[in-house]
């Protein structure tokens, strides 16, 4: 009932936009003499911000036509490499790259937002690397016949489009995805994989949530299991290919980061609406083209979120070493070649510090001078991966240590079925 009260409620709103917007045009037009006196020009911007609040929104797309290195521009070539019914793996490049320009699998996170969350972070490595990032499929939208999606199948996926992307390749993973590819990172160097990754860097990532919790590790370890099983898992309703899947309805997720943070999402509309007022159409489409992003959301399976939330958030299974996958108990210590760069931001108010940082601890059998370790003063959360902090102090960062710890022989493509 609640995805279809949800349903009800989108449906409601979507028209209230779309005659908030009417309204916003028809007081703002040059053509309208009323437009220019009283409250007018305050009511359209009042009724823009209104529009653009409730409009209902699908997936973003990435958007990147260029790239610019040094003084250069370069069209972008992007292309959906391996598709799978959970996530397809997705590739940009550019002329303006060497024949031995570094491959770098992007892991976006599966946490009610699209991979174009990273868009920025796409844009930024494009610059000097082959990009791959996987596009995690809005759980709604995959039919039932499709089987079940969880942790083990999300190391699965990594390890496939590794092993599709061929040696020597990095990895960066950005926040959720931190743990998954850890694991994965330990599964292969288990087994032996010669398409392990070369580097393994983390960003903001939940790998000891007991070190500096947060308000969200607090909510989820305040309940139960069964409280998240029965309260914030619903039913996809009949009007989507997946009707009937049981899920964690992305508008849920949306819905507890915007209450975390309220007061600031509130004065940043007030601030777009002072924009408008003004006639400070830049800075106001600043503001609308964050909120289109953020507030495009899309849904998990149940089963990936509950066990997400078991695992990481509640018994800390892979630093307690008890992370198991396919029915084996993953071994850190057996990550030998990886070298590990843990990165976090000095105000993440998501991931605390030091939640990413352990990872260096836990890779027991992992040499000192593959291990390191970097704070972006200053950067929340989401400014490790987005924005200024990520483009100058972060991205090179990151780009050194890939350079310094390469593989020294040409990478190789492995054959793979493509499902």
């Amino acid at each position: 009932m609640l995805y279809h009260a949800h349903e009800m409620q989108r449906a409601w709103l979507s028209s209230a936009s779309a005659m908030a917007s009417i309204g916003a045009e028809l007081l703002g037009n040059p053509a309208n003499p009323m437009g220019y006196f009283g409250m007018a020009p305050m009511m359209a911007s009042a009724l823009e911000v209104f529009a653009h609040a409730t409009a209902p929104r699908g997936k973003p797309e990435f958007d990147i036509d260029t790239v610019e290195v040094d003084g250069h521009k370069y069209p972008v070539t992007e292309a959906a490499v391996v598709r799978k019914a959970y996530g397809d793996l997705l590739r940009f490049s550019h002329t303006g790259l060497p024949a031995d320009a570094p491959k770098l699998l992007i892991v976006a996170p599966m946490s009610g937002h699209y991979a174009t969350l990273l868009r920025g972070t796409v844009a930024r490595m494009l610059e000097h690397a082959e990009v791959y990032i996987t596009d995690w499929a809005d759980a709604k939208m995959v039919p039932p016949h499709e089987g079940r999606f969880d942790l083990d199948d999300y190391i699965d996926y990594l390890i496939e489009f590794l092993t599709f992307i061929g040696e020597g390749t990095h990895m960066l993973a950005v926040c959720q995805p931190s743990v998954p590819a850890l694991a994965a990172t330990a599964v292969m160097a288990g087994d032996g994989n010669p398409f392990r990754p070369a580097t393994l860097t983390m960003m903001g990532g939940p790998i000891d949530t007991r070190e500096s919790p947060t308000t969200v590790n607090d909510v989820a370890m305040d309940r139960p299991i069964e409280w998240f099983r029965h309260n914030v898992v619903a039913t996809v309703p009949i009007q989507y290919p997946g009707a009937g899947r049981k899920v964690y309805p992305g508008f849920m997720q949306l819905a507890g980061f915007m209450s975390m943070n309220l007061g600031s999402h509130l004065l940043s509309h007030y601030e777009m609406f002072k924009h408008l007022t003004v006639g400070d159409e830049e800075s106001a489409q600043a503001t609308k083209d964050f909120y289109d992003e953020y507030r495009s959301v899309c849904d998990m399976t149940a089963e990936f979120y509950l066990q997400t939330v078991e695992e990481v958030f509640q018994r800390h299974s892979l630093p307690n070493g008890e992370f198991v996958h396919r029915g084996k108990v993953i071994d850190l210590g057996a990550i030998k070649d990886t070298a590990i760069l843990a990165i976090e931001g000095e105000k993440d108010d998501i991931s605390g510090i030091g939640q990413t940082k352990a990872a260096l601890k836990l890779a027991t059998g992992l040499a000192t001078a593959k291990k390191k370790y970097y704070m972006a003063e200053g950067a929340g959360h989401y400014g490790i991966f987005n924005g200024s902090k990520w483009r100058t102090k972060v991205a090179p960062v990151v780009e050194q240590f890939m350079a310094d710890h390469a593989m020294a022989k040409p990478a190789k493509k492995a054959a793979l079925k493509l499902a």
